[in-house]
C-alpha cells in the first residue's frame, strides 16, 4: 500500500512538473545576432568638432541640421546630471546584451522570421511612458527611466509608476513591446473577451521570458503580488456577481485593464489592490486553457477569446 500511495505521489509530481515546464524550450541552437549601440553615450560625450561624427553614425535622430540646437542640448546642466547618473548605474550593459540574447532566442523560436532589430540606448529625459520603442528594426531604450526606484530624479513619481523603473524590468518592458507589435489590435468589446486578450498577451510573455518570475511581469510591487494572489477567487466572484463579464462599458478599461494606483471595485479597501487586475485575470484565464488544451502558442494566438474562456475550465485559486 506504501509503495502505491508513493508511486501515484511520484505520478502527480511528474504531471506537475510537465505542466511547469511546458515553455521551458531549448533555444541553445538558435543565433541570434545582437547589435547595441550606445547613443546615449555617444552624444553626450560629443563636443562641437565631433558631433557631426556621431550625427552620420546615428541619422535616426538628427531631423534636421541645425547643430546649435544639439549642442545646447550636450551643455545643458540638467541632461549633463541625467547623463552622469546613467552612466553610473550603467557603465556596462554586458548584462542587457545577455538577457537580450536569451530573449531574442525565444521570441525566433516561436517566430522564425524574427529578424533581430538593432538595440539602441538613449535619454528622453526621464519619458516613463515611452520606456521601451520598438519599429521598423529598431529598439530603443531610455536607460534613464531605469534607475532605480528610490532614485531621486523619480521623487515625485507615483508608486505604481516608479516600482518598474529598475535595471531588472528592462527586459520585460524590451519583450511587451515587441509582443505589442507582434499581436494584432484588441477589437473585442466584452470584459471577459477584453481580459483574454490581455491575458494572451502576458502568456506569450511567459514564453518570451520563461525564466521572470510572475511578479515581475505583470510589474506589481511584493505587497500588492501578493493581494492579487491571495484575492483571485473574490475577485472573479465580484466580475460575476456584478454581471461584468459580457459588459461592454469601456470605463471597465479605466477599472481595471489600464495601468493605475490600484482597481476599482468601489470598496473600501481598493487601495490594497493592484492596478489591471483584469489583466491578471485574463492571465489565469489563458494559462488554464493552456494546461487543459493541447494547442500551440501560435494556435492559442489564433485561437477567439470566447472559445478559449469555454474551454478553459478555469477555477479560481482559493
Amino acid at each position: 500500500m506504501r509503495k502505491i500511495v508513493s508511486f501515484l505521489l511520484l505520478l502527480l509530481i511528474l504531471i506537475s512538473c510537465k505542466k511547469e515546464n511546458k515553455l521551458e524550450v531549448d533555444v541553445s541552437t538558435i543565433s541570434v545576432d545582437v547589435k547595441l549601440a550606445r547613443f546615449d553615450v555617444d552624444f553626450y560625450n560629443s563636443t562641437p568638432e565631433t558631433l557631426s561624427k556621431t550625427k552620420e553614425i546615428y541619422p535616426m535622430f538628427f531631423p534636421h541640421d541645425i547643430d546649435s540646437v544639439w549642442i545646447n542640448k550636450i551643455q545643458n546642466k540638467d541632461e549633463r546630471e541625467l547623463f552622469a547618473e546613467t552612466i553610473k548605474k550603467y557603465p556596462d550593459l554586458s548584462f542587457l546584451e545577455k538577457e537580450l540574447e536569451q530573449l531574442f532566442q525565444h521570441v525566433k523560436y516561436y517566430n522564425e522570421n524574427f529578424k533581430e532589430p538593432v538595440v539602441v540606448t538613449m535619454l528622453t529625459n526621464v519619458d516613463y511612458e515611452n520606456r521601451v520603442l520598438f519599429d521598423a528594426g529598431l529598439l530603443l531604450i531610455s536607460l534613464d527611466c531605469y534607475l532605480g526606484i528610490s532614485h531621486e530624479f523619480y521623487v515625485d513619481f507615483p508608486e505604481y509608476i516608479k516600482q518598474n523603473n529598475r535595471k531588472d524590468h528592462i527586459i520585460v518592458d524590451v519583450a511587451n513591446a515587441i509582443i505589442n507589435k507582434q499581436m494584432p489590435p484588441n477589437n473585442e468589446r466584452s470584459f471577459i473577451n477584453k481580459m483574454i486578450y490581455e491575458g494572451k498577451k502576458m502568456y506569450v510573455l511567459d514564453a518570451y521570458l520563461p525564466t521572470i518570475s510572475d511578479r515581475e511581469k505583470i510589474g506589481y510591487e511584493e505587497t500588492k503580488f501578493k493581494w492579487a494572489l491571495e484575492s483571485e477567487e473574490e475577485i472573479w466572484k465580484y466580475f460575476i456577481e456584478k454581471e461584468l463579464l459580457y459588459d461592454t462599458d469601456s470605463k471597465l478599461n479605466k477599472r481595471f485593464l489600464d495601468v493605475a494606483p490600484f482597481s476599482k471595485f468601489y470598496l473600501g479597501e481598493d487601495n490594497l489592490s493592484p492596478g489591471q487586475i483584469g489583466v491578471w485575470i485574463g492571465w489565469q484565464i489563458v494559462r488554464s486553457y493552456m494546461q487543459n488544451n493541447d494547442v500551440s502558442l501560435p494556435e492559442l494566438l489564433q485561437t477567439e477569446e470566447d472559445i478559449i474562456f469555454k474551454k478553459s475550465k478555469y477555477k479560481p485559486k482559493r
